[in-house]
């Protein structure tokens, strides 16, 4: 079985569903949605995602949108072999450690980590300068938001405790992103996140993810 997974190259939310199906090595077809003609807004893909946003996904007959339901999808129904369980389905504290941190993810990095992405990395495509009150905004949160991580990272090896899960994997498109901005110094400054971040961005299914954002790195330097 081949899954189709529309979505951007260079998209956040389609990086987190690809480094999942790689950390699973699961077979799937990536298929560009391109926004410069407006193709997310128009059917088929409307149909697909009601929101017209990235990324898609369908596994036969079943079609799914937003990003972290289709990691858990996954995650859930497709764990075998030798690949990692990414959330512990069969160990009720670790499984409720992950559920904790995925939406920890959600719900304290991710506000204050994607506005800054916006401004450095989308805002110039459409012409704008970055607005450094955001950014400045933004990164006082996501500094409070990086002590709990540090003191956290400095109790266990990965964010739900000595495994690699989920949760972590989560983290992965913005803080690539981030790390090639002038603010990395907010990762590296705190040893058990810059530590907990080399380990997770040096797995084989992270490097296959973000491959192809390498050029919005490059794009933004220019």
């Amino acid at each position: 079985m081949v899954f189709k997974l529309y979505g951007s190259p260079m998209s956040t939310c389609t990086a987190r569903v690809k480094a999942v199906l790689e950390e699973l090595n699961l077979k799937y077809e990536l298929i560009p949605i391109n926004f410069n003609t407006g193709e997310h807004k128009q059917p088929p893909h409307i149909h697909r995602n009601p929101f017209g946003q990235v990324p898609a996904f369908e596994d036969g007959d079943l079609t799914l949108f937003e990003s972290r339901a289709i990691t858990r999808y996954l995650a859930n129904n497709y764990h075998s072999g030798g690949a990692p369980d990414l959330v512990k389905k069969n160990d009720r504290k670790a499984g409720g450690e992950v559920n904790v941190w995925i939406e920890v993810e959600s719900q304290q990095f991710n506000p204050a980590i994607s506005p800054i992405f916006y401004q450095i990395f989308v805002a110039p495509r459409f012409g704008a300068a970055p607005d450094q009150n955001i950014i400045k905004d933004n990164l006082e949160k996501l500094g409070k938001v990086l002590d709990v991580y540090e003191a956290r990272l400095s109790k266990s090896k990965y964010l739900a405790g000595d495994f690699f899960s989920l949760a972590d994997l989560h983290h992965i498109p913005y803080t690539f992103y981030f790390m090639a901005t002038p603010h990395a110094s907010l990762i590296n400054s705190r040893p058990h996140v810059k530590a907990w971040w080399e380990d997770i961005s040096s797995r084989t299914a992270c490097k296959k993810a973000t491959d192809d954002m390498q050029a919005a790195v490059a794009a933004a330097s220019k």
